[in-house]
């Protein structure tokens, strides 16, 4: 492949990496750093003029000087006389940040005693679980009174600007948190997924997952969920908010996973808190076996602790974020590779071939 650059940000090397091992490519060097006074500095030692640059940055680790480099990066790219630079961003950054979601976040500490506690006491009269603080957030309940509803900034549509504005032509995101964000672009964006290497990872190490059911943790992930099952010929279930006497809600599981495998399917483990609660009443309903697979594995906070304290047998996350430091710290996590699959995109729009045909389903058995 002539007149292609790849460049890589201090987020995730050795993805990008791996990303050229798959293409045949080095990656072009470039040396990135601080001054004293913490700024960012960013030299690229490779011509990049009349070439097509993709720049591979995650939005994980220090997000915040991370984001900043990549706009270095891409401005660096434009002053070079790139003829087209293309961002990849396995995980975008601030793109889980809707006013919905934010209002659910709860600080760190808060989510993690909750999460403990919920699944360290037993259930004696129901298998609904316990209504903290955090569990009514989990359900978008507010516990402020009156009618006011609180406005959240979403950070997102502005990291969308400012990449066109650095000077980006194209972007690459998989699996974005809050897929509307790609209407705030006006450069191509290529959406992708990681279901067709979720499948295959379900298909070779989930030894009985013919029997199993894939459970969405909450009725946002549903679709996401359906498109699995309807691939692997599997059962759905689904995990709701239910209303007891009009008084207060329950966390409620739709489905039937008494004594069969159940794979709980979300985009992201940021806190651990929705996989420990939905683990938590899979595991009260007779499930045999609780896995669960996110795309991103952020892993903040209390997030190994409560997987750690949890019935879930495996965490399978692909390696969008690096993984090897949480691998060490628990041992129920495996990571899926998506390095090959990102390789062919770039290969793909490199030389202007269809991506959707990557996402198009082999009915094998």
């Amino acid at each position: 492949m002539k007149n292609i650059v790849l460049l890589t940000g201090s987020s995730h090397p050795a993805l990008a990496r791996r990303i050229g091992e798959s293409l045949g490519i080095e990656i072009a060097s470039c040396t990135l750093g601080k001054f004293s006074n913490q700024e960012t500095s960013v030299e690229i030692k490779d011509s990049v003029r009349e070439k097509h640059v993709y720049i591979i940055q995650s939005g994980c680790g220090r997000v915040n000087d991370n984001v900043i480099e990549l706009f270095i990066l891409i401005q660096a790219c434009r002053m070079g006389s790139a003829k087209r630079i293309t961002v990849v961003t396995p995980l975008f950054p601030y793109s889980r940040q809707s006013d919905k979601s934010q209002k659910k976040r709860l600080p760190q500490h808060q989510i993690g005693s909750e999460i403990m506690n919920s699944l360290t006491q037993t259930s004696e009269t129901s298998p609904s679980l316990p209504q903290g603080t955090f569990a009514q957030s989990f359900m978008g309940m507010s516990s402020a009174e009156g009618g006011y509803r609180q406005w959240c900034a979403r950070a997102g549509t502005l990291i969308a600007n400012l990449v066109q504005a650095a000077g980006a032509d194209h972007l690459i995101a998989m699996d974005l948190h809050d897929p509307q964000y790609q209407g705030f672009f006006h450069i191509p964006v290529d959406l992708i997924y990681a279901e067709p290497c979720i499948i295959q990872w379900i298909r070779s190490e989930i030894p009985n997952w013919r029997q199993a059911v894939v459970v969405s943790p909450d009725a946002g992930g549903a679709k996401r969920a359906t498109s699995v099952c309807n691939k692997l010929n599997l059962d759905f279930a689904l995990i709701h908010k239910e209303d007891l006497a009009n008084t207060k809600e329950s966390m409620g599981l739709v489905g039937e996973v008494a004594g069969r495998p159940a794979i709980i399917l979300d985009d992201m483990i940021d806190s651990g808190s929705t996989i420990g609660l939905a683990s938590e009443i899979l595991k009260r309903h007779g499930a045999t076996e609780i896995y669960a697979i996110a795309v991103h594995g952020v892993f903040s906070g209390p997030a190994l602790q409560i997987i750690n304290r949890s019935p879930v047998t495996i965490v399978a996350c692909t390696n969008t974020v690096p993984q090897e430091e949480f691998r060490s710290q628990c041992a129920k996590l495996r990571t899926i590779d998506i390095a090959p699959m990102l390789g062919e995109i770039i290969r793909r729009t490199f030389y202007g071939e269809s991506v959707t045909q990557l996402f198009v389903h082999d009915e094998q058995a």
